[in-house]
């Protein structure tokens, strides 16, 4: 029998903590070759601005997990029709047998596991000290990104910016509740970069969100929201700036544009990535060597983190007896 988990149960299994824990784990097993996870597939839907993704893996060691997400991006759905700009579902299979062992809602997967890479890189990348935060976006990525690092690094203040007001007033004031933070909009891009110590861009923006300039030395940022090689939240000062950390290089190369567009100039080139997350995790290469490097995780999102996050929620839906139980 296969377990179908919707949106609802997926929320009540899997928390942060649980995502970061596991997570971690799948990138150290990525480092150590224990991972299969082929370039995801795209189809541009470009009639209606949108992105159709598959994303399989298969992740050996401890994890034993077997998936393939297909998820689509269409960014004006929110204005358009009133739904996520992120929806997807994913099948688990039985890695020994290649039996279904359950078919999930991924939109919250998606959005939690993708903060969890962020609390990884934080907790790798930022300096300890590190406790303001300035956000970028003001959606359901931004949240879990800030709750991510939020899980790994006291915070003691959070400015929020988005062009919409609105929605900046409205994030600040749920995730204040949320997470019990000073959470408050800010007015300019540049008040949420000057004075923090953590920057997460998780917008949909196509354009470089900040000046690189504005920049101070020790910070660290995780960029997550642009993943085609076309869009960027970062300009090139920014990327020139950083010790880059991608979750996986192979694939911010053929993806990022936050990468390519700078390697397209002449600005940089492959090398300026210094390593995986998972190289840093395993110890392989380094990650922060200096207080007063900037660092950058820069994520496009990898197949081996829903894999991994979805083993977790199907194991503990088979202890919870949540879900409805269905046979092909």
């Amino acid at each position: 029998m296969t377990l179908l988990l919707n949106k609802k149960d997926v929320a009540s299994l899997l928390t942060m903590a649980d995502a970061i824990r596991t997570v971690e784990e799948a990138f150290r097993q990525l480092a150590l070759g224990h991972v299969t996870m082929p370039q995801r597939t795209a189809i541009r839907v470009a009639e209606h601005n949108g992105v159709h993704l598959g994303m399989p893996a298969w992740i050996g060691g401890d994890i034993g997990a077997l998936a393939l997400k297909v998820v689509t991006i269409y960014p004006q759905n929110p204005a358009q029709y009133s739904l996520p700009t992120i929806m997807g579902v994913l099948l688990l299979s039985d890695p020994k047998t290649g039996a279904p062992l359950a078919v999930m809602d991924a939109s919250y997967l998606t959005a939690i596991r993708t903060g969890a890479a962020s609390g990884v890189a934080t907790r790798h990348l930022a300096r300890e000290n590190a406790g303001t935060v300035g956000v970028f976006g003001a959606g359901v990525q931004a949240e879990t990104q800030l709750e991510a690092v939020a899980s790994v690094r006291k915070l003691t203040r959070v400015q929020v910016y988005d062009p919409d007001t609105a929605r900046a007033r409205a994030y600040a004031e749920r995730m204040a509740v949320r997470l019990s933070l000073d959470v408050t909009p800010a007015e300019t891009a540049r008040a949420a970069v000057e004075g923090m110590d953590i920057i997460i861009t998780a917008s949909s923006a196509h354009e470089p969100v900040f000046d690189g300039a504005w920049l101070v030395p020790g910070q660290h940022i995780n960029g997550v929201g642009s993943h085609t090689p076309d869009a960027r939240e970062l300009d090139t000062k920014t990327i020139v700036r950083s010790t880059v950390i991608a979750d996986l290089p192979s694939a911010c190369l053929a993806e990022a544009g936050d990468v390519m567009l700078p390697i397209q100039e002449g600005a940089i080139d492959h090398t300026h990535l210094r390593a995986g997350l998972g190289e840093v995790i395993a110890g392989l290469k380094p990650g922060r060597v200096r207080d007063d490097e900037i660092t950058l995780f820069k994520s496009v999102g990898l197949a081996l983190q829903d894999a991994s996050t979805a083993s977790v929620v199907y194991k503990r839906a088979l202890d919870a007896r949540v879900g409805v139980e269905f046979a092909f």
